[in-house]
């Protein structure tokens, strides 16, 4: 499965295979000995990760070393560190404030055009959120009509969003290049909604904790500049979509958590 990639970037391994539920990845050293990642995506959303890395330039995520279609080569956090342990470790406010952050350089201009391929925000909802909510109807219908709304009425100039901004997708690369981001998806839309999911993070397990959620609500908002409602509407938002995603895979439990999140925020949009 590596093999041509590792004879063609003259590579060498560093570690054991890792396997996720999207994608194969390789720990590897350069010709130049620099400790590498190679990832080879197993479906078609994380084929364009690499792309959009690459147009990122290493501001603010992962420095792409090589990539073509489904393939990418990316400088590796040693440490393999992520913010995960600081939200749960009483670092809360700093785990989000790093997010932030890295949200800002991400989605800071660039000189150059953005990579072809991207999806629309409102398609992502679309496909997913719309026919879930035509079926189940209760919150993931009010969640639809919330987005349409949303979508009808955006704020500030599209950008090229990570799409999928959670604790475990930011890793310490060090001295020199900190915290950044990996594994983002290929998606263009307001730059509110890619901290939605700080607040609804399905691995996090405090993320349905009411006190969390108020306090990292007006955390995030500061930090990010956020309206605060504005945030609360996309956290609503993006909750029924992975509550969607999630009943797609047959996983109503989950999909009851993501749920949970989305009441909190409509609770503390006072509707």
């Amino acid at each position: 499965m590596f093999e041509p990639y590792l004879r063609r970037w003259n590579l060498q391994p560093d570690g054991t295979v890792l396997v996720t539920p999207a994608s194969h990845l390789l720990p590897v050293r350069t010709a130049e000995g620099e400790a590498g990642m190679l990832k080879l995506a197993d479906n078609e959303e994380e084929r364009y990760g690499g792309l959009v890395m690459s147009w990122w330039g290493g501001e603010g995520a992962a420095r792409v070393l090589a990539h073509e279609p489904g393939v990418v080569l990316m400088e590796r956090a040693l440490s393999g560190a992520t913010l995960r342990p600081l939200a749960l470790d009483g670092r809360d406010d700093e785990a989000s404030r790093i997010a932030c952050a890295v949200a800002a350089r991400l989605h800071a201009p660039r000189a150059a055009p953005r990579p072809a391929g991207m999806l629309d925000l409102g398609d992502w909802f679309r496909a997913s959120l719309a026919p879930a909510a035509a079926r189940e109807g209760g919150l993931l219908a009010e969640g639809w009509a919330l987005v349409q709304r949303l979508l009808a009425e955006p704020q500030g100039e599209p950008v090229l969003l990570h799409g999928d901004l959670h604790h475990d997708n930011v890793l310490d690369f060090g001295p020199g290049r900190g915290w950044l981001a990996i594994d983002p998806k290929r998606v263009i839309g307001e730059r509110s909604y890619d901290f939605a999911n700080l607040l609804c993070n399905p691995e996090l397990p405090t993320s349905s904790d009411p006190a969390r959620f108020q306090r990292q609500s007006a955390v995030i908002a500061q930090a990010a500049g956020l309206e605060p409602a504005r945030l609360l509407q996309w956290t609503c938002a993006h909750a029924c979509l992975s509550a969607a995603w999630f009943l797609e895979d047959e996983e109503r439990d989950e999909a009851e958590g993501e749920l949970a999140v989305a009441a909190l925020a409509r609770q503390a949009l006072g509707a």
